[in-house]
């Protein structure tokens, strides 16, 4: 085992796959030379060489196009947008042909790629820097959309993300690139796409998050302690395909559910959870199931972001509520 924060995790993933499939290439802006804007790629052009791990011109939509191509030729390109709210130019090339090209082909092509990208807020970015667009990918048809919230589930998904004949949107929460250090195994591993984890078990009220979020909620949960509550949290880890089985199984213990998620909170992953706990679990609950999400507003600009972020004491202020209702 070795320590690892999440960056390390990413790029030991790709580096142990890239050493075993000569036919994953890397590319995208800056991810060659100097290993990407937050050097997740760093040392991947020195190890694999420049035809395998190289920079892109600033061209989104190209990056994609080119990628699809890739697989169509039987490549399996990881590709890396520089920031998620750099990705919106190549969203053509994503829900048009990447998601489709199974489906178009009848199954004689796949599109076995990765997107990559650093996703969210809480750095006092600029804008198109701090997206949480995740509900626009878990709505289109043809993908699967995975979000870790520790470096030893990012290198655990990303190893299956990379080994999928499915495109993934791999987005990986930023804020927390450097701020978690855990033990990772050095082989290579894998963790399944589509199945969530109970990180904490609890008898009072359910808490679904993922990413970031995770650890606003677990200092929550040290409040709710406090006051005698007991919370069940489950990390979502992957947002498409949705882990009802888990979901379901824990409200018709709690008989509560509280989601957290920072994506504008009309139309987004809060707003489908509650509709499968109302499908599979409606007649175990004890309260009316509360989203707490991001506001429906383009996230501000760093002097205030802080209005925009949820914190542990909205999360803790919620929880009261629920279980009080």
């Amino acid at each position: 085992m070795k320590v690892m924060n999440m960056v390390q995790a990413v790029n030991d993933a790709i580096d142990i796959k890239m050493a075993e499939d000569k036919d994953i290439i890397v590319f995208g802006e800056d991810v060659g030379v100097e290993g990407g804007v937050f050097r997740v790629t760093e040392n991947l052009q020195k190890k694999h060489g420049a035809d395998r791990c190289f920079d892109t011109p600033l061209a989104e939509s190209g990056i994609i196009g080119t990628a699809v191509g890739m697989c169509v030729a039987g490549l399996r390109p990881v590709v890396e947008m520089q920031f998620s709210g750099f990705l919106y130019p190549a969203f053509n090339q994503i829900v048009s042909h990447a998601a489709r090209y199974r489906n178009r082909t009848r199954g004689r092509y796949k599109t076995p790629m990765v997107i990559r990208m650093p996703y969210g807020g809480g750095i006092n970015a600029l804008e198109h820097h701090s997206e949480s667009m995740e509900a626009f990918f878990g709505h289109t048809p043809g993908l699967k959309v995975v979000i870790p919230s520790t470096p030893y589930d990012a290198k655990g998904l990303l190893t299956t993300a990379i080994e999928s004949d499915d495109t993934i949107i791999f987005m990986e929460p930023k804020r927390i690139y450097r701020a978690i250090k855990q033990e990772v195994p050095e082989e290579k591993f894998s963790i399944p796409i589509g199945k969530a984890k109970v990180l904490t078990e609890g008898t009072d009220v359910t808490i679904v998050a993922y990413g970031a979020l995770i650890r606003e909620v677990q200092k929550a949960m040290i409040l709710a302690k406090q006051a005698g509550i007991s919370v069940e949290l489950i990390d979502l880890r992957t947002i498409y395909p949705l882990d009802k089985e888990t979901i379901a199984k824990s409200v018709k213990k709690t008989g509560r559910i509280i989601t957290v998620a920072e994506g504008p909170i009309s139309f987004g992953v809060g707003a489908e959870i509650t509709a499968v706990v109302n499908e599979h679990a409606f007649l175990s609950l004890e309260a009316p199931p509360k989203r707490v999400q991001g506001f429906d507003t383009i996230v501000p600009l760093p002097k205030g972001e802080h209005y925009y972020m949820i914190s542990p004491e909205k999360i803790f202020y919620e929880i009261e509520r629920t279980v009080k209702f």
